[in-house]
């Protein structure tokens, strides 16, 4: 009949609010922005957060781009944040972000709608440091990286986001070479590229500060670039880990090019190599803060996480780029062969090896793109045993129609 159920909005007459529900946080999303396929990248960052919390049993977010506030929620609600900052530059989502927020205590959160560049300046200004600055942007995060180091804690966190793969993945070559002082070129191992291009222009902005910074993990997923790194007391400048990646589009040779180096590349026929950079060469990852995150993604039973961050310890003892194994099958002029497979020969040959979770269809390895060729060829005549990875079990990654790689 008319006026049942009983309409207990707070605004009489409106409809009642969804109401979504990711990790301990309920919130509206109304107009605000939200992608739910971002939640792994969220569950990383709260994993991180958590154990910088476990270390100096202190956490101060800001977060400048929060859109409908999942995330200050979370970070109170789940890595126990002591304080957290929600501004978005939209003040018209300010009485949604000020809803989702409310169930918190006062005194842990503070909302705003400023321009982030400012807020970064007058937290400098004011000596206002935050042991976590989540910049969760969209398109190319250039004109952020410098400003937002002014807001990070000496031994603090920065969790950068880009989502301009066209330009770090080589498409754009004179777009790159502007907004971050970088040539990419296209190749298959691009998405990590992206990746390396971010680290190294932060270590170049931090450099100017006369510091210097650690990458914790690095993330990909879909048409999502995330980087966590820290800020740390400048240091001797790490020439040896800032240079170039070469890639040969006669052989598939890959090779990393000091700067010295930059005349004499070329691959090991002869062939001079296409560079992009320069960009970060070391490590994507800490393998000490990712297993002590996995860790806490099994006591949180995060199973997904814990395969990701599995994957993520061994990726950070590998060369930096990765073999499709499509292209070894085209170059090689054969079946493609299955990755798990494939790792499995190459670690019988005494190489190191495994899967990656830039791409579904590719692995790392210390072995030359030469001799992962001639052990894919040997696997031809010989038939393994099917491997549960080979169906997704025990992978942390599932293809999706656009042959990304979605946690």
């Amino acid at each position: 009949m008319d006026g049942w159920p009983p309409d207990h909005s707070p605004y009489p007459g409106s409809p009642v609010p969804m109401l979504t529900t990711e990790g301990r946080a309920q919130f509206e999303v109304g107009t605000a922005f939200y992608r739910s396929h971002s939640q792994t990248a969220r569950d990383l960052g709260l994993l991180c957060a958590s154990v910088y919390r476990q270390d100096h049993q202190s956490l101060r977010v800001l977060d400048v781009m929060t859109g409908c506030g999942v995330r200050p929620l979370r970070y109170v609600l789940e890595a126990e944040a002591d304080f957290v900052w929600a501004n978005d530059a939209d003040p018209e989502v300010g009485p949604l972000l000020r809803a989702n927020l409310s169930s918190l205590p006062p005194e842990r959160v503070q909302t705003s709608h400023r321009d982030a560049v400012r807020i970064f300046f007058d937290c400098h200004a004011r000596r206002d440091y935050y042991d976590l600055v989540d910049l969760d942007c969209f398109g190319n995060p250039a004109a952020y990286l410098n400003p937002s180091l002014w807001a990070v804690k000496l031994g603090g966190l920065l969790y950068l986001t880009s989502t301009d793969g066209r330009t770090t993945s080589g498409h754009l070559g004179d777009h790159s070479l502007r907004t971050l002082g970088a040539m990419a070129r296209v190749h298959p191992a691009a998405r990590e590229q992206g990746l390396r291009l971010l680290i190294g222009n932060l270590l170049i902005e931090a450099g100017r500060k006369g510091l210097s910074l650690q990458p914790v993990f690095s993330f990909f997923s879909g048409e999502i670039y995330r980087v966590m790194v820290r800020l740390v007391a400048g240091a001797v400048f790490p020439t040896s880990q800032y240079g170039f990646i070469g890639y040969c589009h006669h052989c598939g040779h890959y090779k990393t090019v000091g700067w010295r180096s930059l005349s004499r590349a070329q691959c090991p026929y002869g062939q001079p190599l296409t560079l992009s950079g320069p960009l970060w060469l070391g490590a994507l990852h800490d393998p000490q803060t990712v297993g002590r995150m996995a860790q806490l993604a099994q006591q949180w039973r995060w199973s997904d996480c814990e395969r990701l961050l599995a994957v993520m310890q061994v990726e950070a003892t590998l060369p930096p780029y990765y073999y499709t194994v499509r292209d070894l099958g085209r170059r090689g002029r054969i079946d493609s062969p299955r990755r798990a497979h494939l790792i499995q020969s190459l670690q019988e040959a005494g190489y190191r090896a495994s899967q990656t979770h830039l791409d579904p269809e590719a692995v790392k390895t210390d072995a030359s793109f030469h001799d992962c060729l001639q052990v894919a060829r040997a696997m031809q005549a010989v038939v393994l045993p099917e491997s549960p990875s080979d169906a997704n079990s025990g992978n942390p990654e599932t293809v999706a129609e656009d042959g990304f790689a979605h946690i």
